[in-house]
């Protein structure tokens, strides 16, 4: 990556404990927000959220609309003279077709290349070469596509032919000159020289997100190149960027066993939905994706009347929506994007799926349910929160404390997303010598006991416990609570959703989790996914050595 990796990182491996973790927070905030927080400062540039209180977040957040669909939300905290802010997009993986997989994620990475007066010296001069460059880049890749597809023969089309080397030649040419026009990191280096920190973005399946923290004298600042990235982006050193996007696919899929897994596992449980699509993408669509494609993603799904702005902090709400009308009232409204129609069929019978990676074996077991906002999707998270949450939880206490049959056990209630129907997943490290196998006949004996022995009223009261408990800890910033409530205003069309989902969690009953379990937890639901070493691979560790718990 051509910019700071410490001001900006990236969000796309599927690693489960990052998804686990994401998910949880975003359960903890389904809490009641009239209990009284006692927090401490957290520093001067990131400071604690206020407390909430009896009257509930209900009263505390503004919101307001512009007339081209832009949401604002705010809430004033004056301890610190900071603010934080969170611009959330509705779009993301989910919002992908076949060929063009990763190009959400690829845009993220060129919003922060600049654009007409952010990033360069000039862009008039810039602009002739970046039109060049494309030119090129078709022309080569109309080559690639006939040797390819067999129009014409090989020996008339090989990568060492004249006519392909001049292409290239010419390709590398313009770049270079397209390059002496740009100013490096820009973006992120102004942000920083103006007091920013957690200068961040994610893309998921579901959003795209952009947060930073900032000195509140430094909103003005925010607005101008926010609004500027949103209405006049400039796609430079694309191919540059699509390369280090190749190298990340491959550093964090192709060498990675964790990443070669999931992505293996989305794939064979989701066999229509774009769930089953690869957030960075497949390797032969990111090396396909163009400016112009990426150019129609960025107009089609990055318009103001699918963004959420939330701001947290030292702020008057008059001043700020009148900055925010003035800096991004201008922006045209865009139609709204297309919806996703295709909806993943029932699922006819169990799938399994091998991948083949010199590591340590890990199981992976997935069932299909409902998204967000259906009633059982909180039976999910109470079940969720049972089986795996804490030492004395169900699975770690018999299968990792008591039987020793697992180094580590985590579920996970909302796998690869939630605006649509997903996963309930369970990952697991078999602890030597046990095998995969072994430990999967456990697990299920476990799930089966939840069809036919109630969960005591006592587990119950524990999963709301540790939500309460939790809840301090998750409202502690202000960027915490700018992320939420741009998070659930985002995927759940109205950030009250954190004030409903505490009560609905706390309606579980009993009877709820076993009649869940019975309808969802069984095997034609079921896909399931080994990471089993090749044949003649190194052997496993010995089973002297207890392996570190993830």
């Amino acid at each position: 990556m051509t910019k700071d990796a410490s001001l900006v990182s990236r969000e796309t491996s599927l690693v489960l404990p990052a998804l686990r973790a994401a998910r949880f927070t975003l359960l903890l905030l389904g809490l009641s927000l009239s209990l009284t927080l006692s927090l401490a400062p957290a520093g001067a540039a990131e400071a604690p959220a206020a407390p909430a209180r009896s009257n509930g977040l209900a009263t505390r957040v503004i919101e307001h609309r512009l007339a081209n669909g832009l949401t604002v939300l705010m809430v004033e905290h004056h301890q610190t003279p900071t603010v934080s802010i969170n611009l959330t997009f509705r779009v993301g993986g989910l919002d992908e077709q076949t060929g063009s997989t990763g190009i959400a994620h690829l845009y993220e990475h060129m919003a922060f290349k600049g654009t007409r007066t952010i990033g360069t010296r000039d862009y008039e001069r810039e602009r002739p070469l970046l039109e060049e460059l494309d030119r090129l880049n078709s022309a080569i890749q109309a080559l690639e596509r006939k040797e390819r597809d067999g129009v014409e023969p090989v020996s008339q089309l090989r990568t060492d032919s004249t006519e392909v080397q001049n292409l290239h030649q010419a390709f590398k040419n313009a770049q270079e000159r397209a390059g002496e026009w740009v100013v490096g990191n820009e973006m992120a280096l102004l942000y920083q020289r103006h007091g920013a920190v957690g200068l961040n973005a994610s893309t998921g399946k579901d959003i795209t997100r952009y947060m930073v923290s900032l000195p509140v004298n430094r909103l003005p600042l925010w607005a101008a190149v926010e609004a500027d990235r949103m209405a006049n982006p400039v796609l430079r050193e694309f191919y540059k960027e699509r390369a280090v996007v190749m190298e990340e696919r491959r550093l964090r899929t192709d060498d990675s066993p964790n990443g070669l897994l999931y992505e293996a596992f989305a794939a064979t449980a989701f066999q229509a939905h774009p769930y089953g699509f690869p957030t960075i993408g497949w390797a032969s669509d990111i090396q396909a994706l163009t400016p112009a494609a990426t150019q129609q993603f960025f107009r089609t799904h990055y318009g103001p009347a699918n963004a959420v702005i939330a701001i947290v902090g030292d702020i008057n709400p008059p001043e700020v929506i009148a900055l925010i009308e003035r800096q991004f009232g201008t922006i045209p409204r865009t139609p709204p994007p297309p919806s996703v129609v295709t909806v993943e069929p029932p699922q006819r019978g169990e799938r399994r799926v091998e991948v083949e990676f010199d590591a340590e074996p890990i199981l992976l077991i997935g069932y299909h349910k409902p998204a967000l906002n259906h009633p059982d999707d909180f039976v999910f998270d109470v079940l969720d929160s049972v089986l795996s949450e804490g030492v004395t939880s169900r699975l770690h206490h018999r299968l990792v404390r008591e039987k020793k049959l697992a180094a580590s056990i985590i579920t996970d209630s909302g796998f690869p997303g939630i605006r649509a129907t997903n996963l309930f997943i369970i990952s697991a490290t078999p602890l030597a010598p046990h095998t995969t196998a072994e430990l999967e006949e456990a697990i299920y004996a476990e799930l089966d006991q939840l069809k036919t022995e109630p969960v005591s009223q006592k587990e119950l009261e524990k999963v709301l416990h540790n939500l309460d408990a939790s809840l301090v800890r998750s409202l502690r910033s202000n960027s915490g609570l700018a992320s939420q409530l741009a998070y659930f205003q985002t995927v759940a069309g109205d950030w009250r959703y954190v004030l409903k989902a505490r009560d609905r969690i706390a309606a579980v009953t009993t009877a709820d989790i076993q009649r869940v379990a019975a309808q969802y937890l069984i095997k034609s639901n079921r896909t399931v996914a080994t990471l089993v070493k090749p044949p003649g691979a190194s052997k496993p560790a010995s089973p002297l050595v207890k392996p570190v718990s993830q």
